[in-house]
């Protein structure tokens, strides 16, 4: 009894997580879609890029936790992904690309993958 009750618990927090996460999908591709629209130099662009700066950070200290069920290969592939949109954010901040579009399309995928 106790047993299921913890799974459940367990369960539970993984959804919840998952909704988090989602949730911070969802303001990170917000904040990227006004700032493609206000454009290089405005306000919005540099909190959106500092924005999605650290929520991949986070994803990627999580990813690289040894204790992070997710499979290895999985876990690989999203990691490749966070180092892309690593280097991406500096072309846009060093002036490479201004076109926010890759992001957005890329975090929109992430997004709709958590379930």
């Amino acid at each position: 009894m106790y047993e299921f009750a913890y799974n459940e618990v367990i369960e539970d927090s993984r959804q919840t997580m998952r909704a988090r996460e989602r949730q911070a999908m969802d303001r990170v591709i917000a904040m990227l879609r006004t700032a493609q629209e206000k454009g290089p130099g405005s306000r919005e662009r540099v909190e959106a890029l500092f924005y999605l700066r650290r929520l991949w950070m986070i994803f990627l200290n999580d990813l690289n936790d040894p204790n992070n069920e997710l499979p290895e290969q999985l876990r690989a592939g999203i990691i490749s992904i966070g180092i892309w949109m690593m280097k991406e954010i500096d072309r846009v901040r060093g002036g490479a690309t201004n076109d926010l579009t890759p992001m957005i399309e890329i975090n929109a995928l992430i997004r709709d993958g958590l379930k």
